[in-house]
């Protein structure tokens, strides 16, 4: 898909836990959660609204795709220490995953967010 100053738009590939796939075209400058939440994607709460105080939109980000965004802050390593799937090494916030121009964004959604 395109916006509209006619460049492609990032696609967000989202894997629940049952191995299905969501994919959605998302403008840059979105983030990861507020594409999921916008277009409803099953397993990303977003509760707090991206202010960095639930983990309610904790996933799995692809392990190659991890240098493409900003390491986790103190904020997050303490919010994602709270979620309610344990954390791996690829855990992120979705809401910190702003989307750029540098390609498609993977991510698995944890069996629970709540």
């Amino acid at each position: 898909m395109t916006n509209d100053r006619g460049t492609t738009m990032p696609k967000v590939f989202y894997t629940q836990p049952d191995g299905t796939q969501r994919i959605i075209d998302a403008p840059e400058g979105e983030s990861v959660m507020r594409a999921a939440v916008r277009n409803g994607v099953s397993g990303i709460v977003g509760q707090c609204g991206g202010s960095l105080s639930c983990a309610t939109c904790h996933v799995f980000l692809a392990e190659d795709e991890a240098d493409r965004f900003p390491p986790v802050g103190e904020e997050e390593d303490e919010m994602l220490d709270c979620a309610a799937t344990d954390r791996l090494d690829t855990s992120r916030l979705s809401c910190q995953l702003v989307l750029d121009g540098g390609g498609d964004v993977h991510v698995t959604v944890p069996e629970a967010q709540l």
